[in-house]
């Protein structure tokens, strides 16, 4: 289990729980990617491009409201989100324009 950041006593607990941290949000990171790649084949069917803006803004929002809700400074969430986006919008073009070379 892992210990709040207030019950450690040294650089070396601190440092441990960073990385059962960090070791987390990858998993989760990898498990978003998956979304993405899933994401591909359904907007591919409905002939969806990958970028919709409406939708990268919402997903923003969310960002931003969930950084606040969590105590997290909104501007940092907002500018990893927006990274993380745009790496997620070139995968599914690449994936998209892939696709589109393998059915002519």
């Amino acid at each position: 289990m892992l210990r709040s950041a207030e019950t450690c006593q040294n650089m070396t607990d601190l440092r441990t729980a960073i990385d059962v941290l960090d070791s987390r949000i990858m998993t989760l990171l990898a498990q978003r990617a998956r979304y993405i790649d899933r994401a591909v084949v359904i907007k591919s069917a409905a002939n969806l491009p990958a970028r919709i803006d409406v939708r990268v803004e919402a997903v923003v929002q969310n960002a931003r409201t969930n950084a606040t809700a969590a105590g997290f400074d909104p501007a940092l969430a907002e500018t990893i989100w927006r990274q993380m986006i745009e790496w997620s919008i070139a995968r599914e073009e690449t994936a998209m324009a892939a696709q589109k070379e393998g059915s002519k």
